[in-house]
């Protein structure tokens, strides 16, 4: 990819890579479009394309260039869920700014029964996470019946971009109730404090392939969390001389929170 170096880490060291071939099928790392801290910043230009992201991995989240709509990967397809919260199949050509993908392989999981908000999910998954060591990443997929599941996307941006904050005030949210479909998630540990969130991150999209977004709230009535350790990270650092000038000791702590868990309803 000749707009990406590669940087590893691999139980805790980073290695650098600037090798541009194309990458084998890697099964056991997760792979990072640039930083959630520079989509924060309003770093929302594309710097890799949907075609070569599914060389990276067939599962995961992330979003579309101007921040247009979250990103569903599923089953090798990536899915956007736009600012309606309505379902569309995402040409090669697309262009992506932050994404988290991997070659999803089951190692684990767990049945759930009647677990009543993300919160007491996220606990059953923590818990699960201390069990098989919590300075590694997980991603999860569940398909699941949902008594309910409050999911939110928002309407894309042109240059010059906001923040991510002031992006999501465009933020459209839906809370279907009585529907199937399946979570995508993904599990970072604390010591990606400056990469990405720590701890989990939900995506949604329904069995009919109609509507999605990503989670805000949830009432499972009944599933499966199959759970994908991970011990190997690679991140693709965009070349762009804008993305270079970005400031990281900003802290943008608080956005990333509003950003991931703020919801107009509440």
């Amino acid at each position: 990819m000749k707009k990406f170096f590669g940087a590893t880490f691999l139980a805790g060291t980073m290695l650098f890579n600037t090798a541009t071939a194309a990458p084998t099928q890697d099964k056991e790392t997760v792979y990072q479009v640039a930083l959630l801290q520079s989509l924060a910043m309003g770093y929302f230009d594309g710097s890799i394309t949907v075609k070569d992201l599914k060389t990276h991995g067939d599962t995961g989240i992330g979003t579309f260039e101007g921040l247009n709509g979250e990103m569903i990967v599923l089953d090798g397809v990536v899915y956007q869920a736009d600012q309606d919260c309505k379902i569309n199949v995402m040409s090669d050509k697309d262009k992506v700014p932050f994404s988290n993908v991997t070659f999803f392989e089951k190692d684990f999981s767990v049945k759930l029964k009647d677990v009543p908000s993300k919160a007491e999910f996220e606990k059953i998954l923590n818990n699960l996470v201390d069990k098989h060591g919590r300075n590694s990443f997980y991603v999860v997929k569940m398909p699941a019946k949902f008594n309910e599941i409050l999911i939110r996307s928002e309407r894309g941006t042109k240059e010059p971009y906001p923040t991510l904050v002031e992006a999501l005030k465009t933020q459209k949210e839906i809370s279907p109730k009585n529907i199937e479909g399946t979570i995508v998630g993904l599990y970072c540990p604390d010591f990606m404090s400056s990469l990405n969130s720590t701890g989990w991150h939900f995506h949604f999209i329904s069995a009919d392939k109609k509507i999605g977004g990503h989670v805000l709230e949830l009432n499972i009535n009944s599933g499966e969390a199959q759970l994908d350790k991970t011990d190997n990270f690679q991140m693709g650092v965009p070349k762009k001389k804008n993305f270079h000038a970005l400031n990281f000791k900003t802290d943008v702590k608080e956005d990333i929170r509003k950003a991931e868990q703020d919801s107009v309803r509440r």
